[in-house]
């Protein structure tokens, strides 16, 4: 029995699609409404271009992503403190959302800025004209994002790793300090393997890891807790830390299910992009903890009941594709079904924000070993190790690695990571670079992307 294909919406047809599900008595949360009005209320031009799932589950996790300011500006409002957590993509937000009256966000998602608003905003050039111009990537948008304060509120307290951290980020982070918002930096060593005979630790994910660096980055998250919890006006504990552990496990739960449902169907239930921004949640919760596992539950049970019925987004000779890094330019996401593939799977640069946190030891040990699975910190082998491991398991036919522009950290690691996948598995690969706003580079970008997917079909026929 073959599979109904629901296809994507419009933003337009979304509006028409709003509409029908209102008059049937939709029921939706505080910060629900049609997704057009971002358009006029933030400027979110590239909503227009997109395509979007559907669901009524879509439409809150659309809603929830495109409403996170407006939720910071609230919690002010109401006397919480905002914590500014930049770069480690997954753990002091874990332990900020412990403390009552503290709400953490990253200042970095504003690299998605120039794409929603189609560079409108200007955060690039002016982030030029603080000193930091195209030759870093598009996290500089940050920069400006700060300077003008249009975007998201002030934090109260900004804290940033550094030290085996994206030299791009660093550059802008101690930009950023300059110009007067203070930063409480904590230590992240670079990853290795231990010597003969050095004392070892396995971390989330597998890898194995000497036990000075994770003694090193428990030490350092000691100090970044003190400070949080000072902020908070609470004294740290174990029991405080648990209790954050327990809860980012139940998010990260929820994303491995959703993502096992999605990635190792026979047809995929849900689109790319929706699979992206889901993803993106478990980073720092979109700054409502509560409200994200809400989030992913819905879409969890879209999955399945898709997958119960047979209906599906993409169709079902679709290549399977495993992806790597964020795009800059969100559409890219439709580009790739729209051309025949299908997401399979994904390391979106923060697999440690989706591992389980161990539960069976002192809670600052395991959140110093997730930090240092942070598949950025360590050698680009162990990414691509992981890559293989998991494009073998979802079944991938091809593998896509997505180069940031200007960021130093892709400069050769995309090479190594198509290399293991070319030795270990035989799969095609490619690797594309995609600007915030892809539409200039879109026949380039078509152009190999279609060769891929027509190269993995190739195989198919010569498989016996």
């Amino acid at each position: 029995m073959k599979h109904c294909l629901l296809k994507p919406l419009s933003l337009d047809a979304w509006d028409d699609r709003y509409r029908e599900l209102v008059s049937s008595g939709l029921m939706e949360p505080f910060y629900g409404g049609p997704l057009s009005r971002h358009v006029t209320a933030s400027g979110d031009h590239r909503l227009e271009r997109l395509r979007f799932d559907s669901s009524p589950a879509a439409l809150r996790l659309w809603n929830f992503l495109l409403t996170e300011n407006e939720r910071l500006r609230k919690a002010r409002a109401t006397g919480d403190r905002l914590v500014g957590a930049m770069k480690d993509l997954g753990t002091v937000p874990v332990m900020a959302y412990a403390l009552e009256g503290l709400r953490a966000f990253y200042p970095d998602g504003t690299w998605w800025t120039p794409c929603l608003m189609e560079e409108t905003d200007c955060l690039l050039p002016k982030a030029e004209a603080l000193g930091i111009d195209a030759s870093f990537c598009p996290v500089r948008a940050m920069l400006a994002a700060f300077q003008d304060g249009g975007h998201f509120p002030r934090p109260d307290f900004l804290v940033c790793s550094a030290g085996a951290v994206c030299d791009d980020f660093s550059a802008i982070a101690q930009r950023l300090e300059k110009l007067g918002f203070p930063v409480l930096w904590w230590e992240m060593p670079r990853r290795r393997a231990p010597e003969p005979g050095e004392a070892q630790v396995v971390l989330p994910g597998g890898m194995v890891t000497a036990r000075e660096l994770v003694d090193c980055v428990r030490e350092e998250l000691a100090r970044v807790g003190e400070a949080l919890a000072e902020l908070a006006g609470q004294a740290p504990s174990d029991a405080i830390w648990n209790k954050a552990v327990r809860a980012a496990n139940q998010v990260r739960g929820l994303l491995a299910e959703l993502r096992r449902t999605v990635y190792h169907a026979p047809v995929a239930p849900v689109p790319a992009l929706e699979m992206l921004i889901a993803e993106m949640l478990a980073i720092h919760y979109c700054s409502d903890r509560e409200e994200t596992m809400a989030v992913l539950t819905d879409i969890l049970d879209e999955a399945r009941r898709r997958l119960s019925t047979r209906i599906g987004v993409v169709a079902e000779n679709a290549v399977r594709v495993f992806w790597v890094n964020p795009v800059a330019d969100l559409r890219a996401m439709n580009l790739l079904e729209e051309w025949g593939g299908c997401l399979c799977g994904s390391d979106f640069m923060f697999t440690h924000a989706l591992d389980p946190i161990p539960e069976d030891m002192p809670p600052l040990e395991a959140l110093a070993r997730t930090a240092l699975a942070d598949p950025m910190v360590g050698p680009a082998a162990d990414r691509a190790a992981r890559v293989v491991r998991e494009a073998r398991a979802a079944k991938a036919e091809a593998v896509v690695v997505a180069r940031i522009p200007g960021a130093s950290h892709s400069a050769t690691e995309g090479r190594v990571i198509l290399e293991a996948v070319r030795h270990a598995l035989g799969l095609p690969g490619v690797e594309v670079e995609i600007a915030p706003v892809c539409d200039a580079m879109q026949p380039t970008l078509a152009g190999r992307l279609q060769a891929l997917l027509e190269t993995a079909r190739a195989r198919r026929v010569k498989k016996p």
